[in-house]
């Protein structure tokens, strides 16, 4: 890649992104790249990186426990639970989200996303919480 404002800001983004996913999966930015290639493949993995490293995850009007509470949310209402929403629950308590908060967003959004979804969800945290939220899903 040539030194250009534009490869610069592209290896940046990159990089950004690269230390997003660390967050999000809990392991060292080093082990990113590889795993998520692994997991997703290398393209995907490298578009996802690219969009990481944009302003959605380093926006400052979104704090950290905004930025959970969104994705989770998103994640529930798309029925998505598992490892999934286990790697999301995990930073999310990082960023101060605890059982009752979370119970009480799946109850408002019981309403809106439904109850067999919110229940799905439902499950997925009750067992985090359950197992100490001690599981590593970054590798699963």
């Amino acid at each position: 890649m040539s030194d250009t404002p534009d490869a610069r800001e592209s290896r940046s983004r990159r990089e950004r992104g690269i230390s997003a996913y660390a967050k999000i999966f809990a392991v060292p930015e080093q082990e990113v790249p590889a795993a998520f290639a692994a997991r997703v493949g290398a393209v995907f993995a490298e578009e996802a990186l690219q969009a990481a490293g944009g302003p959605a995850w380093s926006h400052p009007a979104l704090t950290g426990r905004e930025r959970s509470i969104a994705v989770i949310t998103a994640l529930a209402a798309q029925g998505v639970s598992g490892d999934r929403l286990s790697t999301h629950l995990r930073l999310g308590r990082q960023h101060g989200l605890d059982e009752a908060a979370l119970s009480a967003l799946m109850m408002v959004l019981a309403g809106y996303i439904g109850y067999p979804r919110a229940s799905l969800a439902m499950e997925t945290i009750h067992g985090s919480f359950a197992s100490g939220g001690q599981r590593d899903t970054a590798h699963q």
